[in-house]
């Protein structure tokens, strides 16, 4: 008989093998997978949409996103994830669905996501280089400005994208996936960043 377990698992834990891979020398591409995060898509109710961006404005002290980019709080980041609707992504559980319902009960419709995707941290001096191999959307700084998201596709996976704050002077790109597509698209980041060499991770750390 197989043997099950509802203990929750990162959808990488067999691909994510932390050190280095590729080229040698100093890496171009750093790749960490974010763990134990809580991620909750909020979705308006027909005709609820101002209602919903109030009680957002009332929780988080920002307006959530109407727009494709993402919005950083204290404890939260709220990301653009279509018309009327976007990701809260967070830690320890402040923001978890459980505390979320009676808020959102009246305006919004919950999604649990926190299991159901995989979070990927992309940085380093050839992050870009490697981005472009994968996605059409134009990285450049002046078109990607730090806090920009979009809803596209790398390697035909449907991913969430956008910028997070620089590190050591170095942009930082995240990417939720789907997790079922995550191994796939980790194996494809891996050959697409080789040449650069890269630097793999796992952390429990928000970017």
């Amino acid at each position: 008989m197989a043997e099950f377990s509802w203990d929750v698992r990162s959808p990488l834990g067999r691909a994510l093998v932390a050190g280095r891979y590729g080229a040698h020398g100093d890496a171009g591409v750093t790749l960490t997978e974010i763990r134990n995060f809580d991620l909750v898509q909020v979705m308006a109710r027909r005709g609820k949409a101002v209602d919903m961006a109030t009680v957002a404005k009332t929780r988080f002290g920002v307006a959530a996103p109407e727009t494709p980019k993402a919005v950083h709080t204290a404890d939260a980041t709220l990301i653009w994830s279509g018309p009327d609707q976007f990701f809260i992504l967070s830690k320890n559980g402040k923001h978890a669905m459980d505390s979320l319902v009676p808020a959102f009960a009246a305006s919004g419709s919950l999604s649990e996501q926190s299991h159901a995707r995989a979070l990927i941290s992309i940085s380093g001096a050839k992050a870009r280089a490697m981005l472009a191999k994968l996605s059409s959307i134009d990285l450049h700084p002046g078109a990607f400005a730090v806090g920009a998201a979009a809803a596209t596709s790398m390697d035909h996976t449907s991913v969430t994208l956008w910028r997070g704050y620089d590190r050591d002077g170095q942009a930082v790109f995240n990417v939720l996936v789907f997790a079922t597509f995550a191994e796939s698209l980790w194996h494809t980041m891996l050959d697409s960043a080789a040449e650069y060499g890269v630097a793999i991770a796992h952390s429990e750390e928000l970017t």
